[in-house]
C-alpha cells in the first residue's frame, strides 16, 4: 500500500509540475511579460494618451507566433525570371474573378475612376494581385503579426514597431477591437494588404459611413486604392510602360536600370540603341528594364504611373504582372 501511495503523489507531483510548466509557457507565449512591451505601454501612453492598463491587458492576449518568425526569416527564393513569374498572376480564373468584382462594384469604380483619375482596371488589378479579390486577405491576427515582429524579429523591429503604433491608432481611430481584425504574417490588412501605416495616411471611407473598412468593404477598398496612387505619382490618362525595340543588344544593356527610380532620359536611351514603340518626350526620366519572357528577352520603359505601381510593391515583376492583367480586364471588359 505504501509503495502504492508513494506512486501516486509522484504522479500527482509530476502532474503539477507539468501543469505549471504549461502555464509557464503559456504566459511566456504572451506579451504581458515581455521586456520590451513595458517601454512600449509607456510610450504610447506618454505621446497618443492611451491608458496603461488597458494596454497591459491587450498584449496579455497577443501571442507570440512561431510562424510568423519562421515565414520572415525563410531563405529568399532564387528571383523568378518572368515567364515564370507571369503565369501565378495572369490565369483565366483571376481574370473571370476580376470581371465579376468590377461587375459587383462598378459604380465605386466608376467614381473612383473619376474623382481619382486611376482607372478601373488597375484598381481591380491591385486588388486580384493582393488577395485574387478578398479572397485571401490573411489568417493572422493582426496583433499577433506585429507584435511578434516589433518585439521578435531585431533586423526589422524599428519598422514594425512603428506600424504596431499606427495599428493601435487606427483601431482607437475607427472604434475597432485591436483583437479582432486579421492579415497577413506581416501585418498587411483588407482587400488591398495595407499596411497599418499606409491605412492611416491613404485608406478613406468612400462610402462616407462614418468608417474605413477595407476588409469587408469593397468600396472603401477601391477608394483607398485610387487614392494611394494619385499620392504617390498616378498621371491620369497615360500609360504604364512602352515596349522598345533594341538594335544592338550589348550596347543597349548599358541602358538597363540599376534601381526602380527614373534615372536615365528617353534620348538617353536612344543614344545607347534603344526604340521606343510609341513616341516619348526627349527628356523625359525612366526606367528601363529587359524580361525574359517565353519567346526570349524583351525591353520595357517604365513611366511614371510605373513608379506608382512600384510603390505599392517594389518589385518590376509585379507592376508588370499589376499592367498586364489590367490590360486584360479591360479588353475582356469591352467585349
Amino acid at each position: 500500500m505504501q509503495t502504492v501511495l508513494f506512486r501516486m503523489k509522484k504522479i500527482v507531483a509530476c502532474l503539477g509540475l507539468t501543469l505549471a510548466a504549461t502555464q509557464v509557457l503559456a504566459q511566456d507565449n504572451n506579451y504581458a511579460q515581455h521586456p520590451l512591451t513595458d517601454p512600449f505601454i509607456k510610450e504610447m501612453s506618454a505621446e497618443f494618451g492611451f491608458v496603461g492598463e488597458s494596454l497591459q491587458e491587450l498584449f496579455s492576449q497577443a501571442e507570440r507566433k512561431q510562424a510568423i518568425l519562421d515565414a520572415i526569416s525563410r531563405p529568399a527564393e532564387r528571383v523568378k525570371l518572368w515567364k515564370e513569374y507571369r503565369p501565378i498572376f495572369i490565369t483565366q480564373s483571376r481574370l473571370d474573378k476580376g470581371l465579376e468584382f468590377w461587375e459587383e462594384n462598378a459604380e465605386a469604380l466608376q467614381r473612383a475612376e473619376q474623382e481619382y483619375g486611376v482607372p478601373a482596371e488597375v484598381i481591380v488589378a491591385i486588388i486580384g494581385v493582393e488577395t485574387i479579390y478578398g479572397g485571401n486577405t490573411g489568417s493572422y491576427r493582426v496583433i499577433d503579426a506585429l507584435s511578434t515582429l516589433a518585439f521578435d524579429y531585431p533586423p526589422r523591429a524599428p519598422f514594425f514597431r512603428q506600424q504596431l503604433k499606427e495599428y493601435l491608432l487606427l483601431t482607437r481611430e475607427e472604434q475597432v477591437d485591436p483583437l479582432s481584425l486579421k492579415g497577413s504574417y506581416a501585418g498587411a490588412m483588407g482587400l488591398p494588404q495595407f499596411m497599418p501605416g499606409s491605412f492611416r495616411a491613404y485608406a478613406v471611407d468612400f462610402d462616407d459611413d462614418g468608417h474605413i473598412d477595407i476588409w469587408q468593404n469593397p468600396t472603401d477598398a477601391v477608394g483607398s486604392v485610387a487614392n494611394y496612387f494619385i499620392k504617390h505619382g498616378w498621371k491620369p490618362g497615360q500609360k504604364v510602360v512602352v515596349r522598345a525595340d533594341v538594335n544592338n543588344v550589348k550596347t543597349a544593356e548599358q541602358g538597363l536600370s540599376d534601381s526602380l527610380d527614373p534615372k536615365i532620359t528617353v534620348q538617353e536611351l536612344q543614344n545607347l540603341s534603344w526604340t521606343p514603340r510609341e513616341p516619348l518626350e526627349q527628356g523625359r526620366k525612366v526606367t528601363a528594364f529587359r524580361l525574359d519572357a517565353d519567346a526570349g528577352s524583351e525591353y520595357w520603359i517604365g513611366l511614371e504611373n510605373f513608379q506608382a505601381i512600384t510603390r505599392y510593391n517594389r518589385s518590376v515583376m509585379y507592376a508588370m504582372a499589376v499592367n498586364e492583367l489590367a490590360e486584360q480586364l479591360a479588353a475582356a471588359r469591352k467585349e
